[in-house]
């Protein structure tokens, strides 16, 4: 049974960073499309970044050449490496993994809060 934990949300001044990672367990990442989504108060859920199984990333245009993902597949999990952050990255941040396509939709976490402030 594919299971993803996220940890490393927190609260951060603007301009600060942060990293998260998702544990997953079940399946082997190096085989999954993996990704982050993240969704604000009153807002639909985006995707953020993905990792295909392969090692190609692609970003959500807002936060390209501010987040990192990465992936670590001898420890299975997924990290999203947040710089620069900005007032509107304040969201709730979803792990996703899919063993059928990428974007992945298939699998998720639970979540974690980033929230940025002034």
């Amino acid at each position: 049974q594919v299971h993803l934990v996220e940890s490393g949300g927190g609260s951060v001044q603007s301009g600060g960073s942060l990293r998260l990672s998702c544990a997953a367990s079940g399946y082997s990442t190096s085989t999954y499309c993996m990704g982050w989504y993240r969704q604000a108060p009153g807002q639909t859920r985006e995707a953020v970044a993905a990792i295909a199984s392969d090692g190609t990333t692609n970003y959500a245009h807002s936060v390209k050449g501010r987040f990192t993902i990465s992936k670590d597949n001898a420890k299975n999990t997924l990290y999203l490496q947040m710089n620069s952050l900005k007032l509107e990255d304040t969201a709730m941040y979803y792990c996703a993994a899919d063993s059928m396509g990428c974007p992945p939709t298939g699998y998720w976490g639970q979540g974690t809060q980033v929230t940025v402030s002034s």
